[in-house]
């Protein structure tokens, strides 16, 4: 037995299937702001001037980087043109997920030789940057 299809019928579903997108976007929508970290740059002109400039200087230098972490532990390297170990006046590292900054890591790094260090890092599986800041 077959029922019929009234303009009632219709709407329902109708009415229904715009409800349920309505909120799954804004379902999305709340969890995009809620992990969007913030500002990036106040100008990505100005900052891709800076970013040029600062390549150039990072190419001159010929500075070679490596960085594993296994079992915690984690190691960097950094080597010059000539395959010597680097010693930057300052040297930082940031361990962070490319969507939100909740899990951000700062390993402390301890200096084993001349262009070597090591740090504690305990990561989680997925996808991770690893953010090296060193002064020349």
């Amino acid at each position: 037995m077959t029922r019929e299809l009234t303009g009632r019928h219709v709407l329902a579903v109708t009415v229904g299937a715009f409800a349920l997108i309505i909120g799954v976007n804004l379902v999305m929508a709340v969890n995009a702001v809620r992990s969007f970290p913030g500002l990036e740059t106040r100008s990505a002109y100005i900052s891709s001037q800076q970013f040029e400039a600062e390549r150039v200087a990072q190419m001159a230098l010929g500075w070679t980087a490596a960085l594993s972490i296994d079992d915690g532990r984690s190691l960097l390297t950094l080597q010059d043109a000539e395959g010597q170990g680097v010693r930057p006046k300052a040297l930082g590292l940031v361990l962070r997920r490319p969507t939100h900054q909740q899990a951000d890591q700062h390993p402390r790094l301890q200096a084993e030789a001349a262009g070597r260090w090591h740090g504690q890092a305990r990561l989680a599986p997925g996808n991770w940057n690893a953010d090296l800041t060193a002064e020349a």
